[in-house]
């Protein structure tokens, strides 16, 4: 999964001529604290909304002032790893996207990072998810297997994720089953420390949304 196939189709840009009111009422109809300003195909960098209240001057295009923008970006061909260390490193809420001869693409929004946390969870597949709590040399992907198939169900995704300070990681196992109520007894058998479960009958959708504000934090220490 690259930068390009992530881009917003809805997320706006500005321009230079733009007035910082109108750079706020974007920013308000699509709930993002940052715009590009991008003139023609050339990207500028990012305006916040604390940037423009700190001008002052609501009426006036953003380029009668002198602006001193950040200018995050991601090429279009990067893997989402690198669209999250980005947004993380500077807590953005759009991500721009350029192409090889420094062209401005379009920015990746965080509904589209949301979206995409939860389909590398497989979260368009049917089952449940099992979240394992364990010291980092008890990892055994096939001992986990295992238990797993030894219970008639498959794992169709798994992601791993260690915890800050200290040698404990963290497995989410996507299952291609509803029912986790004999792999989760099996698990504990095996002195497994099941810390989550979650059915289709959960909010999944809140799960994901987690799943991928812990990655930010993490990412952002």
């Amino acid at each position: 999964m690259i930068a390009k196939d992530l881009i917003s189709d809805v997320i706006p840009l500005l321009k230079t001529s733009d007035t910082a009111q109108t750079a706020l009422n974007w920013m308000e109809i699509f709930r993002v604290s940052h715009l590009p300003i991008v003139n023609n195909v050339d990207y500028l960098g990012l305006i916040s909304d604390s940037d423009i209240y700190d001008m002052n001057a609501p009426g006036e295009p953003i380029g009668n002032h002198e602006l001193s923008l950040p200018r995050p970006f991601v090429r279009d061909i990067a893997h989402f790893c690198e669209v999250v260390s980005v947004a993380a490193e500077h807590k953005l809420s759009v991500v721009p996207v350029i192409d090889e001869s420094d062209h401005f693409k379009g920015s990746i929004s965080y509904n589209e990072i949301i979206a995409a946390t939860a389909s590398i969870f497989s979260a368009d597949k049917p089952g449940g998810l099992i979240v394992l709590e364990m010291m980092d040399y008890e990892y055994s992907m096939n001992r986990i297997s295992q238990i797993v198939e030894s219970n008639n169900a498959r794992i169709i995704c798994m992601t791993a994720s260690f915890i800050p300070d200290t040698r404990k990681m963290e497995l989410t196992l996507k299952i291609n089953t509803d029912d986790l109520t004999s792999i989760i007894k099996t698990f504990e058998r095996y002195s497994y420390d099941v810390t989550t479960w979650l059915t289709p009958n959960d909010d999944l959708d809140r799960f994901y949304t987690d799943r991928y504000n812990m990655l930010m934090k993490y990412l952002n220490m």
